[in-house]
């Protein structure tokens, strides 16, 4: 299946969540693109200690657009 992933907030639990599905999703074998837009862009900055996000974005192997 392919699975396209579209994420333009600064909230760090929206994008965790979302590159969690995302690497679920890789690892069942399906092709995922993710689209990071507008204040995503800057989402290195939203990780803290609960969510995060940096290291979902590291374990990503899909396609990934910022």
């Amino acid at each position: 299946m392919n699975l396209a992933i579209v994420i333009s907030t600064k909230n760090s639990e929206n994008i965790f969540n979302a590159m969690r599905l995302a690497n679920v999703a890789v690892k069942k074998g399906d092709e995922v693109s993710v689209f990071m837009l507008g204040e995503a862009v800057c989402y290195e900055e939203t990780t803290t200690e609960q969510f995060n996000v940096r290291e979902q974005v590291e374990q990503f192997t899909g396609d990934f657009y910022v």
